[in-house]
């Protein structure tokens, strides 16, 4: 298999969520991505990593590490905010292009009224309306328009605890845009988080899925939190996510059945957590989820 492997910052609790957990030394963090034998990393949030391309550029061959991509929130459901979520992603898609980096990952931004529901979403109740998905189809088409002229291609990433959750929103938002223009980043740990089989993804999907992100649940964590109501910000402090091939996700089958599809980019390992919890150790489960898919799946 042709798969390369990567992670990324949120794997050491660095997300794009205010206050959240402790914020771990860059410099340490690539230091581990790449002890754990993975051949790149995303950028993660703007301005955790240097900005400026050449000193980017120098911390990542330092360390024999490529940039593969940055996930992207845009504000879909708030129309009034399109304007400057298209300034935010082109300032990063400027980075990426300047740094070597071939893909944009966009996605809608997290929100209270949709973590609040988060992983038993009534879409006909929490969804946006027909205006706002027009809207959210017209700024993604308008950014990925831009991100290909500067060399980049564009991938959604639906995302627990947003507008574009459930396997019909993705749907929903696959329809309404060229596939040529959006790729899709399927996320296994997201799209089974909301509701759906990363297996049935990969073949409702296929050549349209242009980046993977692995992660795997803990589905009686899923489970417990569905039944009590808990938030998705919540159900990772719980731990939710786990290191890979200790949940219920299939991703050996997902991997095979992407690469029998031709699939030979890049697949990049995520474990969302809260680093504050004496449980969690980044590096050791960075390490255990390489070896897993070293030793068990074949990549």
């Amino acid at each position: 298999m042709n798969i390369k492997v990567g992670n990324a910052p949120v794997s050491w609790g660095v997300m794009e969520v205010a206050d959240w957990g402790e914020q771990i030394p860059y410099r340490k963090v690539l230091d581990e991505i790449a002890e754990a034998g993975y051949a790149g990393t995303e950028l993660g949030p703007y301005g955790y990593f240097p900005t400026e391309p050449n000193e980017l550029a120098a911390e990542l061959s330092a360390r024999g590490l490529q940039l593969v991509a940055s996930f992207v929130p845009v504000p879909l459901a708030h129309p009034e905010r399109h304007d400057a979520g298209y300034q935010e992603a082109m300032k990063v898609a400027q980075l990426l292009a300047q740094s070597g980096a071939r893909i944009i990952v966009l996605a809608d931004e997290m929100s209270e009224p949709r973590m609040a529901v988060s992983g038993r979403v009534d879409e006909s109740s929490d969804g946006m309306n027909e205006q706002q998905w027009d809207g959210a189809a017209h700024i993604l088409g308008r950014i990925a328009e831009a991100c290909r002229e500067l060399g980049l291609s564009s991938v959604f990433h639906h995302h627990a605890g947003t507008f574009v959750e459930t396997p019909k929103e993705v749907e929903r938002l696959c329809e309404s845009i060229n596939p040529d223009l959006l790729g899709l980043c399927l996320d296994t740990g997201h799209y089974f988080f909301g509701g759906g089989d990363p297996v049935d993804a990969v073949r409702l999907y296929g050549a349209r899925i242009r980046h993977l992100h692995l992660k795997d649940v803990q589905l009686p964590i899923l489970e417990a939190a569905r039944r009590d109501g808990i938030g998705f910000l919540e159900a990772v402090r719980r731990g939710v996510f786990c290191e890979l091939g200790a949940g219920a996700v299939d991703l050996n089958r997902v991997i095979q059945d992407m690469t029998a599809g031709g699939y030979s980019e890049w697949a990049i390992v995520e474990q969302d957590v809260d680093t504050r919890s004496e449980h969690v150790k980044p590096f050791e489960s960075a390490l255990r989820s390489r070896q897993y898919l070293r030793n068990v799946i074949g990549i």
